[in-house]
């Protein structure tokens, strides 16, 4: 399930988007100011984002510029009244996938929405590289120095969600929804626990994949000595 970021202040708009991007294959979050938006990326699930300029608390492309040069940068189609030509050569020179001015068809919308996820989904993503591991999972290649280690689908799964993020504590509700998807409800958290201890121990990361008791978990990022 691919997660939607709608970030619009407008409640009765925020509403009739949730709705109209309905599917199965989506889970729509909204969101109405960039605080709450910043805190939502932080859990690093999303995969696109619906965004307003025009914000109660800032600018819309401040958030877009985080976005764009962050570690993980997504699509972000902008949402906004603003049509000049000014606005709309600003908004594409701050890194926007797609721009449609209100108001707008929601057929159309939903057509974009549905190009960039599967852009998304074709674009080839690099080998992380961090100190002596090599994580290459375009290729489910993955390496500690020159010695290649065997991980699940599952571990993987983990792997990419922590490494993705890092420095950044994901938490257990997050990691427990995105690694085991559609039967994460039905999930002891203890599979939780015993994947990362399985993770952690194949890749002999112990300095690496950190427990924040009580919150989740984190790949954290060394610091210079």
């Amino acid at each position: 399930m691919k997660q939607v970021l709608i970030v619009e202040d407008d409640r009765h708009l925020s509403r009739g988007l949730c709705l109209a991007l309905k599917d199965q294959e989506l889970e729509i979050v909204p969101c109405f100011d960039l605080q709450s938006a910043r805190e939502q990326l932080a859990c690093a699930v999303t995969e696109l984002v619906l965004l307003d300029i025009n914000l109660p608390d800032g600018s819309g492309l401040e958030l877009l510029r985080e976005i764009k040069t962050g570690s993980n940068p997504i699509p972000v189609i902008l949402l906004t009244a603003n049509d000049t030509e000014v606005d709309v050569v600003m908004g594409l020179e701050h890194g926007a996938d797609d721009y449609i001015t209100k108001p707008f068809s929601l057929a159309i919308l939903r057509a974009r929405v549905k190009a960039q996820l599967r852009r998304d989904m074709i674009r080839v993503s690099k080998p992380f590289v961090i100190d002596s591991y090599r994580f290459d999972f375009e290729h489910m290649e993955f390496f500690k120095a020159d010695i290649a280690v065997e991980l699940s689908k599952t571990e993987q799964k983990l792997l990419r969600l922590l490494v993705e993020n890092q420095g950044v504590t994901v938490s257990r509700t997050v990691l427990l929804d995105r690694v085991w998807t559609n039967d994460a409800d039905f999930v002891d958290e203890n599979a939780l626990s015993v994947t990362v201890k399985r993770l952690r121990d194949k890749l002999d990361a112990a300095r690496y994949i950190k427990t924040i008791y009580g919150l989740g978990y984190v790949w954290a990022v060394k610091r210079n000595e």
